[in-house]
């Protein structure tokens, strides 16, 4: 009995031990082979380190090792990028280009400051010869022998003695003279107040008033006059009219004198 139960449990511990070696060599590949590291070591293995059986003796004379990966590290590696400095590698000066297109005209500036006054130039050449139909003289006088007591608030004065008429220049009809020739005048009244009335008329020029002709009423009647100068352009009309107003406006005269008088000539024409 003793041999037999020796020979069982013989039997029993080979098995145990066949068990291990089994679970031994099932188990080493994953010892071996387990959970890969965090980054694996890509260099030449140091003295007694593992190598495999299929790696060529002088590899590492032959391959270069690979880099390693950036996706393997947990940080984040710089990116490494040249700079090249220009200014060492400038040149010289190249040609100078064509002009280019012109641009838009900008905006307008300020007008600026008047320049001072230049110098006289010289005398220029004489002028081609005028018209010769163009009369360069002007001058009139007239008068009245009738007396004339306004009647209205505006009333041209009407002449009916021509002493000189230059080229009728003066309109007998309408009492006024009509400018041919620009140019500077000298033009004078003449009138006769009437005794207990107002005086009161104007020279006009076109429909503007140039000077007046005034004398309160008086128990004595006398001579007015008014004189002046004037530079008129051409078909200017100089003319003289009354002026009513409250009072009573008047001039004198009879049939056998004149005591009215209208008088005007060009002193100097703008063209010469």
């Amino acid at each position: 009995m003793d041999f037999i139960a020796r020979q069982c449990w013989s039997l029993v511990t080979m098995d145990i031990t066949y068990l291990r070696t089994s679970l031994t060599f099932l188990f080493l590949p994953l010892v071996v082979f387990g959970a890969p590291a965090d980054e694996p070591n890509l260099t030449e293995p140091g003295p007694g380190a593992c190598k495999r059986c299929c790696d060529s003796l002088d590899s590492s004379s032959d391959t270069p090792p690979v880099p390693p990966s950036h996706h393997h590290f947990p940080y984040p590696v710089p990116e490494v990028r040249p700079y090249i400095n220009i200014t060492i590698l400038k040149g010289e000066k190249g040609d100078r280009g064509e002009p280019g297109m012109p641009g838009k005209w900008g905006k307008e500036g300020p007008r600026g400051e008047r320049g001072a006054q230049g110098q006289k130039g010289s005398k220029g050449q004489m002028g081609a010869a005028g018209d010769p139909c163009k009369h360069q003289y002007a001058a009139f006088s007239v008068g009245r022998k009738k007396a004339l007591h306004s009647s209205e608030g505006f009333q041209v004065l009407i002449f009916d003695t021509v002493f000189v008429n230059l080229y009728s220049h003066f309109d007998m009809f309408n009492g006024k003279f009509y400018c041919s020739v620009g140019g500077l005048y000298y033009f004078s009244l003449n009138v006769h107040t009437w005794n207990f009335k107002e005086t009161y008329m104007h020279i006009m020029r076109n429909e503007e008033e140039a000077v007046i002709l005034y004398a309160q009423p008086s128990d004595r009647s006398i001579m007015q006059s008014q004189s002046l100068m004037l530079e008129l352009q051409e078909n200017d009309e100089i003319w003289v009219r009354l002026y009513k107003r409250e009072r009573e406006n008047a001039i004198y005269s009879d049939d056998v004198d004149v005591y009215i008088t209208f008088s005007g000539y060009l002193v100097k024409p703008s063209i010469e």
